[in-house]
């Protein structure tokens, strides 16, 4: 007989819920109240009943729509993106055999150490040549491939798909690509969606980059969201209005694509 969880289990599952909502709710209580109340400290536990006064206030003073507009084609882009070209790259490392291949792989871990801040002079002037400054391709093309997703897919396909399984495709006469096709990408679905997932969410987030290569008038959502705290005085319920704003497509997302996540993890984990 299976034991119930005990309180002790679900205690700890509700504060972290609790802790993992807590800052949402805390952007929405102040997005929900008006300036003055917001600038005086800890404002009621309760929301207040002005959100879509300053939501309408940041969709007035930003280009929202627009911004976001370019986040979801940036993120969905380099999402399917990086998933692809990953998992191509990933199944090479764990499955082929070819001179070098623990070297490069080496190399491609060592990237994964080097901070981004070091590489945004020579990849500004590398958008610059290309004339790609201030426009979408700027911040897409750098995302197109991670080392982190080579390393996680190449770790995830050495085991998940087996050599007899490889070998009876190609006896059957299954080209590389066929092979890679028809037999990997199943086995890769749930470390895929978890990649795709990651990779969306840290593009959507990303700040840094996109306020370097990008102007104002054609922002992302997370540069659009630092012109409203512009000024010497800063209006946090402005300002958290638009970022709990920005934050509903990430939590639609995983409201849609939640079960699917972990109906894929736990296929993956299911040993046949």
């Amino acid at each position: 007989m299976t034991r119930r969880p005990g309180f002790l289990t679900y205690g700890l599952l509700i504060a972290f819920v609790l802790g993992s909502a807590g800052p949402l709710y805390w952007s929405f209580l102040l997005g929900s109240h008006t300036k003055e109340v917001a600038a005086q400290g800890v404002p009621p536990l309760l929301p207040g009943g002005h959100f879509l006064d300053n939501a309408q206030r940041a969709l007035d003073t930003i280009p929202f729509w627009k911004a976001l507009g370019n986040s979801l084609l940036v993120s969905t882009v380099t999402a399917v993106s990086v998933v692809l070209f990953c998992t191509l790259a990933g199944y090479a490392f764990a499955k082929l055999r070819f001179r070098g291949r623990a070297a490069l792989m080496v190399f491609v871990v060592a990237t994964m150490a080097v901070p981004t801040q070091l590489g945004v002079v020579p990849l500004f002037i590398l958008m610059s040549k290309f004339g790609w400054t201030g426009t979408m391709w700027a911040v897409i093309v750098p995302w197109l491939v991670t080392a982190f997703g080579v390393f996680f897919m190449r770790q995830f396909l050495v085991d998940a798909v087996p050599d007899e399984l490889i070998e009876a495709a190609r006896i059957d006469g299954c080209s590389q690509i066929r092979v890679f096709w028809h037999v990997a990408v199943p086995a890769a679905r749930p470390a895929a969606a978890i990649l795709w997932l990651f990779t969306f969410m840290q593009v959507w987030t990303d700040f840094f980059w996109p306020l370097i290569a990008l102007p104002a008038e054609n922002p992302t959502i997370q540069v659009a969201l630092n012109q409203l705290q512009s000024g010497f005085f800063k209006d946090y319920s402005l300002v958290l209005a638009g970022t709990t704003l920005a934050t509903i497509p990430l939590l639609v997302l995983f409201v849609l694509t939640g079960r699917q996540l972990v109906a894929g993890i736990m296929q993956g984990a299911v040993k046949g």
